[in-house]
């Protein structure tokens, strides 16, 4: 460089174009790693499940890491962690499921923690003593996407999937009912409660019920439900009632229904259809919303055992029901009478009617109805009577029957209800008949005549001692001079045979040819001293009468001895009269 600032002199750098080197075989290795690595964290990334949230109330043996979730005994999940809530009142389980179930993770899905249960309707989760438990997942049927939820505590029933229909029973209250309680008709069990949940409001308890096809279709719009659980036992007119579905609704409930015969307006029904559930089997057969015919019965009766619900039959067949008992004060005569209210059922005529030679006789309704019934009860004496149903509680039931010999009455129309003509019960003329037998025992003179008895036993135990006293020694002694006399005469018929016998036959040839002779020579002879009213012969027919009746009086002693030998000791007993 010069002073004065030239610079042409100073070299100048020179830009030279550098050497283009070549990839090295050194970093393929690495790229292609990095490659493959990103190539697997898209595939991971784009078959990545989503992550879903449970909450449960309790999580026995759930494990993060460990515990899967599963579908139809396949895993479809996998639990990544297990927390409690915000506040700690609750489990909540974070778990990662399979890319392939996504779709099925819907708003009502369902999980619960299968583990080993010992339950009275059966037991369940025995493979998890060897494997663990396990959430067990179900689909839903909904379309809306969902993350988080909430596990049931207890597993639905296996229902999923089996062909049959729901339907929601509503009761007041839940009873002896839980889920997994069967389901019976005719005593078949045909389906179960899968579960239950309070009804909006919180006045009553829905239940729902899975029924089994092809039983389903026997439910019908007139299909009644009642409660079958335990037994039900009764006391009533009917007498005493035990009914009970199975030995399985006694441990965990039950349920049991039954369409009516004959009823009308009977259409099919659709699934999730709502049915009430009674208490007992009468009450949910009774009518509902059938027409009804009142009456009310008024008894000079007690009406003591009858209440309300007692039946009304008709020649045996329940035909109502007793719907209220009450009292009744009469002000024209002053008197106070029972009365009874009685609700009959068209329609169960119509259960109990056959085919009879005129068609329609039952069905006849309005104003025909109430001529025909009429005509009953004047011409033919259709009444009301109560009758005992029972005899060990006395339960009372209202009886309609035939009475032709009761007075002549009519069904009084003109009051509401309509009034009944009624007949004494039969407990009350039983009763009417006692009482009568009693009046009439307490008429009878039971003190005199137990008075006249006791002087008569009395008189006849003194004779008995006089005859202890006086003739017993009188008689031992007229016995032995009797067996004296008897023995001298059979020594003397023994002699009679041998010596006398003969000789008295040859007398008595001679005998008779004397009398022979006598009677020639009486023949002629004046009949005025022999004649038929001499006295000789009159005081000799005398004689021989007196003979004959003392000989009559010794034979009859004699086998009167023979027969009752006693009587020598205690005397002939006194003869009744």
């Amino acid at each position: 460089m010069t002073e004065n600032g030239d610079l042409s002199d100073v070299p100048q750098a020179e830009r030279v174009p550098g050497k283009r080197v070549g990839l090295s075989v050194v970093w393929v290795i690495p790229i292609l790693a990095a490659l493959v690595g990103l190539g697997i964290a898209i595939q991971q990334f784009l078959n990545e499940g989503p992550m879903i949230r449970i909450t449960f109330r309790a999580a026995e043996g759930i494990e993060a890491g460990k515990t899967r979730i599963k579908y139809m005994d396949v895993d479809i999940g996998k639990v990544t962690e297990v927390g409690l809530s915000n506040d700690y009142s609750r489990i909540v389980v974070t778990a990662k499921m399979e890319k392939q179930v996504e779709p099925l993770i819907v708003d009502d899905c369902r999980f619960w923690i299968v583990k080993p249960r010992v339950t009275l309707s059966g037991i369940s989760g025995i493979g998890t003593l060897l494997s663990g438990n396990y959430i067990r997942f179900e689909p839903g049927k909904s379309r809306r996407q969902r993350r988080e939820f909430v596990g049931i505590e207890t597993p639905p029933p296996a229902t999923s999937g089996l062909p049959g229909r729901e339907f929601v029973l509503r009761a007041d209250t839940l009873g002896s009912l839980g889920i997994g309680s069967p389901v019976y008709y005719r005593r078949i069990n045909v389906g179960q409660v899968i579960g239950y949940d309070m009804a909006p409001g919180g006045k009553s308890v829905d239940i729902r019920i899975f029924l089994n096809a092809p039983y389903d279709r026997f439910v019908t719009s007139n299909t009644r439900f009642w409660e079958a659980s335990g037994i039900d036992l009764s006391v009533g007119a009917n007498g005493v009632s035990v009914r009970t579905e199975s030995l399985l609704s006694l441990l965990v409930g039950g349920i049991a229904f039954e369409t009516p015969a004959r009823a009308p307006g009977d259409n099919a029904v659709a699934s999730e259809a709502v049915f009430p559930l009674s208490n007992d089997r009468n009450t949910a057969l009774s009518p509902r919303g059938a027409e009804v015919e009142r009456f009310a019965l008024y008894f000079h009766d007690s009406l003591r055992g009858l209440s309300i619900g007692a039946p009304v039959d008709f020649l045996g067949l329940p035909v109502g029901e007793v719907t209220d008992v009450g009292l009744v004060y009469s002000e024209p005569t002053q008197t106070i009478r029972t009365r009874v209210e009685v609700a009959t059922y068209p329609s169960r005529f119509f259960a109990h009617a056959e085919k009879t030679d005129a068609p329609g006789a039952l069905s006849l309704s309005g104003e025909k109805r109430r001529t025909f019934l009429q005509r009953q009860v004047v011409e033919k004496g259709l009444r009301a009577q109560l009758r005992s149903g029972n005899l060990v509680s006395g339960q009372l039931y209202v009886a309609l029957g035939f009475f032709p010999d009761a007075p002549k009455a009519e069904i009084d129309w003109t009051r509401n209800p309509p009034r009944f003509p009624v007949v004494p019960g039969k407990r009350a003329t039983i009763e009417a008949k006692v009482n009568s037998i009693l009046a009439k025992l307490d008429k009878v003179p039971v003190e005199k005549i137990g008075k006249d008895l006791a002087e008569t036993l009395s008189t006849l135990d003194r004779t008995l001692r006089r005859l202890d006293g006086e003739t017993l020694p009188e008689a031992r002694k007229t016995l032995a001079t009797l067996d004296r006399t008897m023995e001298s005469a059979t020594r003397t018929l023994s002699r009679v045979d041998g010596e006398i016998v003969p000789e008295i036959k040859k007398t008595l040839g001679e005998l008779r040819r004397a009398a022979a002779s006598a009677h020639r020579a009486l023949s002629n002879t004046d009949n005025t001293f022999l004649g038929p009213d001499a006295p000789a012969k009159q005081e000799l027919r005398d004689a021989l009468r007196e003979f004959t009746r003392a000989a009559r009086a010794i034979r009859v002693l004699a086998d009167y001895l023979e027969r009752n030998p006693n009587a020598i000791l205690r005397g002939k007993p006194r003869e009744s009269p």
